[in-house]
């Protein structure tokens, strides 16, 4: 408010001035004025035309130095030389060239590729700026499936130090495409370099590197991945564990079997629901007599991940034990994880062992499945075998467990329960010998 007020009072101010100004020079007595005397000859001037005179004056001084300018200008564009006039033209060159660079990115996302060529080379022409035509000639040209005019604007990304990893991923993308996988490895490990923390290059090196079972460098890439935060714990652990299991079979192969040992103990510790690396450190320890051991690795495993592959290797720890002494052996196992639902269903097989079918029957009924899967159809068959009931029953839940899920594929986790599906019909078969029990591969 007060600030208008002022606004207001200079207004007024500049308004009294020029009017009492104008007032003045009208008014002013018949000899006041400026005289002017050249030779015999005297002027006098009245102070309204002098007023007059002195604008009319600036006014010509004016546009004398304007059309000097301009004349000035149109000289210095015909000769090639910096101007106003230069400038203009290369601001409507500026202009044309952002506004043909966004129709070329909006090309590129649609997928045009003819169109946004075409956009982002008048772009190229008007813009005059390398770093951002450059891009989207290069992502143009790949589009429209111009393989050497993309090359060409991603090596000249390269060159440029602000450009260089879009410009080497760029080439990388492109040599992918043509199946240079030893390019790609290169210029994967190029842009790692420019980059460490970028998760698209060390994915793509990682690839690279683990196809080619070159498990030390792929170890080192994942230990990169690994500093950025660029994927999970999980995930780190998995691979890293992978790896080992890969390096562990590499030094059994070559007959290095102390370092195969070591590296096949480490994939196991570094992911316990890495299976397949729990089942090969577990029994290349029980090879070597540190039973004890496996017996921890294999804990470790059922406390993370329990499934019948496990339990199946913890089985073969003990291959001649009888039913009784393995399912107290088994109960050990089972406080790392007692309410999972492979514990249960282990329980109620080494139940079916022995013949206790009521207590198999328990163990069943705490799954509470509203969908039985196959194992839980096929122990029912069991069970039901055992029991000696129909063999209509037995058959019923076989069927229906080939059509459940994780049916027709390793129904029965051990083979010494084979007996109780295929024995006589209403005969419950004997348990099968303890050596048996570790014949058949975990579901």
């Amino acid at each position: 408010m007060l600030n208008s007020i002022l606004k207001f009072a200079v207004f007024i101010a500049i308004v009294g001035a020029l009017a009492f100004g104008a007032n003045y020079l009208l008014t002013a007595p018949e000899g006041d004025g400026i005289t002017i005397t050249f030779r015999d000859a005297t002027t006098t001037i009245r102070p309204i035309a002098a007023a007059l005179f002195l604008i009319l004056g600036f006014l010509s001084l004016y546009l004398l130095l304007k059309v000097s300018g301009f004349l000035y200008a149109l000289f210095s564009f015909i000769v090639g030389g910096d101007s106003s006039l230069t400038r203009y033209f290369e601001r409507a060159d500026e202009r044309k060239g952002a506004e043909a660079l966004a129709q070329a990115q909006a090309a590129i996302a649609m997928g045009d590729g003819r169109r946004a060529k075409q956009k982002a080379q008048l772009a190229e022409r008007k813009l005059k700026r390398p770093a951002l035509t450059r891009l989207a000639n290069a992502q143009a040209a790949e589009l429209a499936g111009d393989t050497d005019r993309a090359k060409t604007y991603y090596r000249a990304l390269a060159d440029n130090s602000e450009t260089a990893l879009v410009g080497v991923k760029g080439l990388m993308r492109l040599a992918e495409g043509g199946g240079e996988t030893e390019s790609v490895e290169i210029l994967a490990r190029t842009a790692a370099g420019l980059k460490s923390d970028d998760k698209e290059t060390l994915d793509a090196l990682y690839a690279l590197q683990s196809g080619k079972f070159n498990w030390d460098a792929a170890r080192h890439t994942l230990a990169s991945l690994k500093r950025g935060n660029l994927i999970t714990a999980e995930e780190a652990a998995r691979r890293e564990s992978h790896l080992a299991l890969a390096q562990a079979a590499e030094a059994q192969d070559a007959g290095r079997n102390g370092d195969a040992l070591k590296l096949a103990v480490e994939a196991a510790k570094i992911d316990p629901t890495n299976h397949e690396a729990t089942s090969k450190a577990a029994r290349m320890l029980a090879e070597t007599g540190a039973t004890k051991q496996a017996g921890r690795v294999i804990a470790e495993a059922w406390k993370a991940a329990p499934s019948p592959e496990v339990a199946k290797v913890f089985a073969d720890l003990e291959p001649a034990e009888v039913p009784a002494d393995r399912r107290k052996r088994f109960e050990e196992l089972f406080q790392s994880n007692p309410n999972h639902p492979q514990t249960s269903y282990t329980r109620a097989e080494l139940a079916l062992l022995e013949g206790k079918w009521d207590e198999a029957r328990a163990e069943l009924k705490k799954l509470n499945e509203t969908e039985p899967s196959g194992r839980y159809c096929a122990i029912r068959a069991a069970l039901s075998r055992g029991e000696g009931k129909e063999e209509s029953e037995v058959r019923s839940w076989l069927v229906r467990g080939i059509g459940a899920p994780g049916g027709g594929e390793g129904m029965i986790a051990d083979a010494a329960l084979l007996p109780l599906l295929i024995g006589p019909t209403g005969d419950a078969a004997p348990a099968a010998p303890a050596a048996e029990a570790t014949e058949q591969p975990a579901a």
